[in-house]
């Protein structure tokens, strides 16, 4: 399955505005109409249903405890395909331009249609979070008070038993997570405070990612969506998925996360921007594992190189080659090459234009350098 094919939904966390007034900033880029349904009175929702029949909610949180009640207003997403992003990104435009703001309580959750999953896909998702979590909790940026209450990372005992279990079936691994089969799952259980929240998968039908913190930067929800929906995409597709923890090397770890980007199928234009906000938070170098090398190595390296060749080697070898030349000699016989390959031929020492000298024949005597002879009749031998 193409990660393009994959529903998906959305909850932005917001403060500082009144839920009506968000709701109304919402209308003009959807359409339809505005009204405030008010039940359940803890959620006091207001709602937008657009042109299209999709309603957008925007309803109080009990998390975001440091505003007072009436500033409390998160928007919930109706169920969006993959061309509904632009028209996501325009809604939080939007509601940044009326004011809304964000601090360290709010957060973004996005939700994965559960449906094309079974048992053993979605093993195959917890066990690739697993691997790369590490990789993906620094690059996202999640701090530790939402590591610790509300996206916990993946637990070993999880994938320990994943593992010994190989889960087939939905049920199967619903046994492994809440330990028992839980027929009626409840909204506020307590497995759902994980990063990958699976408990959503049997009480709502969607995998739910609660790394995300909160922003109204439409390019970096974009890049949130794109990574889930890619993540769920390899989990879908692959036979199977390895559970072996990859550790976090500082050093490395912006090639290796721009590694598992392409992996994953966020390769070309399309997800260029995904790329550069999910990769910004992380230290090292995107195309040398091991740092770009400094300008004096590169230098040193070149001069080094002719040596190859040898012209200036220590064995003051002629120049009999190039250095393309060197490397078939050095292919043949090895790394010490001392005489000129096999395929060597001389170039022509180049002879200076115009007609050739006039060439003077010596007699033998002439050759000797000695003066003729004289003989008795006068002549010469």
């Amino acid at each position: 399955m193409d990660l393009r094919e994959i529903s998906f939904g959305v909850e932005i966390e917001t403060v500082k505005r009144r839920r009506e007034r968000v709701a109304r900033a919402i209308q003009p880029v959807v359409g339809g109409e505005v009204r405030h349904v008010g039940s359940p009175a803890c959620f006091d929702p207001w709602e937008v249903t657009d042109t299209q029949g999709r309603v957008w909610k925007v309803v109080a949180d009990g998390s975001l405890i440091n505003v007072p009640g009436h500033l409390r207003a998160e928007v919930v997403s109706p169920v969006l395909a993959y061309e509904d992003i632009p028209t996501l990104q325009e809604v939080i435009r939007a509601v940044r331009r009326c004011g809304v703001k964000v601090d360290e309580k709010c957060g973004i959750h996005i939700h994965v249609d559960a449906r094309p999953f079974d048992g053993r896909t979605l093993a195959n998702l917890a066990k690739i979070i697993y691997k790369q979590e590490a990789l993906i909790l620094t690059a996202l940026g999640v701090n530790e008070n939402r590591l610790r209450n509300y996206s916990k990372p993946v637990s070993d005992k999880l994938i320990r038993k994943i593992e010994r279990s190989r889960p087939r079936t939905k049920d199967q691994l619903n046994r492994i997570w809440y330990g028992y089969h839980n027929r009626r799952p409840q909204h506020f259980d307590s497995t759902r405070y994980y990063g990958v929240n699976l408990h959503n998968v049997w009480y709502r039908g969607t995998v739910e990612f609660r790394w995300f913190e909160g922003t109204l930067h439409a390019g970096k929800v974009r890049a949130y969506i794109q990574l889930v929906l890619a993540v769920a995409a390899k989990a879908l597709n692959g036979r199977a998925a390895s559970s072996r923890k990859r550790s976090y090397d500082p050093q490395s770890a912006r090639y290796d996360f721009r590694v598992f980007l392409l992996h994953l199928g966020l390769i070309g234009d399309e997800f260029k921007t995904a790329r550069k906000h999910l990769l910004a938070a992380l230290p090292g170098d995107s195309a040398f594992k091991r740092g770009r090398p400094k300008p004096e190595q590169q230098t040193a390296t070149k001069a080094e190189s002719p040596t190859e060749a040898g012209p200036h080697n220590s064995a003051g070898q002629p120049n009999w080659t190039c250095r393309r030349h060197a490397r078939r000699g050095r292919a043949m016989d090895g790394e010490h090459q001392t005489r000129p390959p096999a395929f060597y031929k001389p170039r022509p020492v180049a002879r200076p234009a115009g007609p050739p000298a006039a060439v003077q024949i010596r007699c033998p005597a002439d050759l000797s350098g000695d003066e003729p002879a004289v003989t008795d009749d006068g002549g010469t031998s």
